[in-house]
């Protein structure tokens, strides 16, 4: 990588249609709209369909992770505001915390970039369970706090990203991926009709 590359990582969900597209193609299109843009070149991993979260909030999430690589040096404030633009683009609304949704994509990482800075990050990433579904961050956190617990980000990400390392955590992600009980990583499923690991859109 060069010295004015940087990469991002970026997860992608849904499980609500959006104009007549369901998740998969909502996930395809807005991954699309982002690769070869104004930010870089994405690598978008497989599809995978894992269970709400929470558990019998909606309907079955579509998910996948992408790496992008970005061209020129971009404040993430920037990026932040494309990723919202895309979803905006396909409907997304925030009307609740962890609600259904066309699109989500959360901005992973930036990097090896802790934000706002330490002890931000830790207070989050500390949080108990039952205070993450009632506080939100008045700012960008980075890395995402609750990446290391979720199978459904490690998953996909470990097709395009598996050896980006946390700056915080010191583990890379497949050995974060390989931490959680299998019965979490069992239930992140691939789609027979997703793309291959690590395609180029």
């Amino acid at each position: 990588m060069s010295p004015h590359e940087k990469h991002v990582l970026v997860a992608f969900g849904a499980n609500l249609p959006f104009g007549g597209m369901q998740p998969e193609s909502t996930i395809l299109a807005a991954a699309a709209a982002l690769n070869g843009g104004a930010l870089g070149d994405l690598r978008l991993s497989r599809l995978y369909r894992t269970p709400c979260f929470p558990a019998g909030a909606g309907p079955d999430y579509v998910n996948a992770a992408a790496v992008l690589t970005l061209r020129h040096q971009i404040v993430t404030s920037e990026i932040l505001a494309r990723l919202h633009e895309i979803e905006a683009r396909f409907g997304r609304e925030r009307l609740r915390r962890w609600g259904g949704r066309t699109l989500d994509i959360d901005l992973l990482a930036v990097g090896d970039t802790v934000a706002p800075d330490l002890a931000g990050f830790r207070h989050w990433h500390d949080l108990p369970p039952e205070a993450q579904a009632q506080e939100t961050p008045d700012r960008l956190i980075l890395p995402h706090p609750r990446m290391q617990d979720r199978a459904f980000v490690l998953v996909p990400l470990a097709d395009v990203a598996p050896d980006w390392q946390h700056p915080v955590l010191g583990r890379s992600v497949a050995e974060m991926l390989a931490d959680l009980p299998q019965a979490a990583r069992a239930e992140v499923v691939a789609l027979d009709a997703s793309l291959d690991s690590g395609a180029n859109l």
